[in-house]
């Protein structure tokens, strides 16, 4: 299922509309929007060889044994899980590229710059108003903003994603966006950072 769009996109531009020779990624396409997650955890390994895996909780769970998972609370899984997001625009234009992107959120400028915290779940097609995720609530910290970024610096990702000790080949390619969450479901602890309280 399709998501909602960055608005950077101009027909008249051939940075937007030019095809990449993708050598990694499967089925990406110049001009789209695609949205990235990074998964962290203190009960996962996070700076070693295993934090990326697929399915993503293979690595945010894997120093936690399954007799102490089971007794999670939902707010263990809150205060030790957490998800960094970050939404681009492909280009066909180098000056638009990162060159580490596995190593998690570009913080550079406007990228990164501008955060949005709250409780969520994990997402996806099979996540919906009526079914919801198991691995809930998780913290998820966002970028407000969405960026430029080359094909290249997307096929660099992918090709650094096969690199990984677990087999991610089943993340090479954009997964559909989970159904907007209606506001009854929605949290409502969200932290704006540039707003001040009472």
């Amino acid at each position: 299922r399709p998501g909602f769009r960055c608005r950077h996109y101009n027909a008249n531009d051939p940075k937007f509309t030019t095809p990449y020779a993708w050598q990694h990624c499967v089925g990406m396409v110049v001009g789209e929007t695609y949205e990235v997650h990074w998964p962290h955890s203190s009960v996962g390994a996070c700076g070693t060889p295993n934090q990326y895996q697929t399915p993503f909780y293979d690595g945010v769970f894997c120093n936690l044994p399954m007799e102490a998972f089971v007794t999670l609370s939902k707010q263990d899984i809150a205060s030790n899980v957490g998800v960094h997001g970050q939404v681009f625009t492909i280009v066909n234009d180098e000056s638009f590229f990162y060159p580490d992107m596995i190593r998690g959120m570009i913080i550079d400028g406007e990228m990164g710059a501008d955060i949005h915290y709250y409780t969520g779940s994990t997402t996806g097609v099979t996540r919906d108003n009526t079914m919801c995720s198991q691995y809930a609530p998780i913290t998820w910290q966002v970028d407000r903003k969405c960026h430029m970024i080359s094909a290249s610096s997307f096929d660099k990702l992918c090709y650094d994603m096969r690199m990984q000790r677990d087999d991610m080949s089943w993340d090479l390619h954009a997964h559909g966006s989970r159904e907007l969450v209606h506001d009854d479901w929605a949290a409502n602890n969200q932290h704006y950072p540039d707003e001040t309280g009472p």
